[in-house]
């Protein structure tokens, strides 16, 4: 028996695997490990695909020196937006363009490290708009905020926090150092005790090993993660990773295999980056993906939910709400 199958059979039965059995998959034959991990999928979400948008609710001016990205203060590069948050009108005006494409998750991000508390009085309102005008699902990514901001967002009628690890705990220091690993736990468990689910995963291409992506995925099953972003790093020019060699779709896909291995009913969902593998992620979606980001990503463009929708419509995937 091959250790993909031995594997395969360990999953379907209901057992974890562990860190040592996801290391010794990342050396087997990349067929067999995609179909196995398709298969994986199928079983456990079936032909269910979450498809979310991302609107930049806030821009520019990032206090943090997270090294991959264009919007912090402490890299000169060639995004040169910034604004403040938009204005529930202009939220709620997003929210519906999307609705009317049949976006069932609409998220709102924002830069810097963390909202304030007149900042987030300010959201809850467009959220309350969102939802009653609207009645799409509202996800927030607004950085390190604490259980009572979380728990005014839940109020509102947010459903869903989301804060990427972006890499394991090892390696996390050598992306940033303006906050820390322990910072973005506390922002999860906080999200989850006020009531919100969390969306939580990382960025390939950084520099981490197999095993950092490995142990942020394990991470991410500790915390009862299900909805696990998978971005690809696009190297932008004037960040310290401007210099970093862009993932191969092979490469992508062997990761995508081995989380989905590890947290077998989650939502994989491919992320920024997409647009970097050349087939827009049909691969992955082969490989036990079954989520994605549609549209324009915050400084980056994305692929258009048309697009998406006539892939995943292609592959037999059924889009619908997963995870809640």
């Amino acid at each position: 028996m091959t250790v993909v199958e031995e594997m395969k059979q360990k999953v379907l039965s209901g057992e974890w695997i562990t860190r040592e059995d996801a290391v010794r998959l990342t050396g087997a034959p990349l067929e067999e490990l995609t179909g196995a991990a398709d298969e994986i999928r199928q079983r456990g979400c079936q032909s269910g695909f979450d498809i979310c948008t991302i609107v930049n609710g806030k821009c520019g001016k990032c206090s943090e020196d997270c090294k991959y990205c264009a919007q912090s203060v402490h890299y000169q590069t060639a995004c040169s937006d910034s604004y403040p948050l938009l204005s529930t009108k202009e939220l709620v005006e997003g929210a519906r363009h999307n609705k009317e494409q049949n976006v069932l998750r609409y998220s709102i991000v924002t830069s810097g490290r963390a909202l304030s508390d007149r900042e987030v009085d300010q959201v809850c309102e467009s959220i309350r708009a969102i939802r009653e005008e609207v009645g799409i699902e509202v996800c927030v990514s607004f950085g390190l905020l604490k259980e009572e901001q979380f728990r005014k967002i839940y109020e509102a009628g947010g459903t869903r926090a989301h804060c990427n690890l972006e890499t394991s705990e090892r390696f996390f220091k050598e992306i940033c150092t303006t906050h820390s690993y322990q910072d973005k736990l506390e922002t999860l468990k906080a999200a989850k005790r006020a009531g919100l689910s969390v969306c939580s995963g990382g960025i390939l291409g950084l520099g981490e090993t197999m095993e950092d992506r490995i142990d942020m995925v394990l991470t991410a099953r500790e915390l009862g993660v299900k909805s696990i972003p998978v971005n690809v790093l696009n190297p932008i020019p004037g960040t310290p990773f401007e210099h970093r060699r862009v993932l191969t779709n092979e490469e992508v896909c062997r990761c995508v295999a081995v989380f989905r291995f590890l947290i077998p009913d989650a939502s994989i969902r491919l992320a920024g980056g997409r647009g970097l593998l050349g087939d827009q992620g049909e691969a992955c979606f082969k490989s036990g993906a079954n989520a994605a980001i549609s549209g324009d990503m915050l400084t980056t463009a994305g692929i258009n939910m048309e697009t998406d929708m006539e892939l995943l419509t292609r592959l037999g995937f059924e889009v619908k709400l997963l995870n809640d």
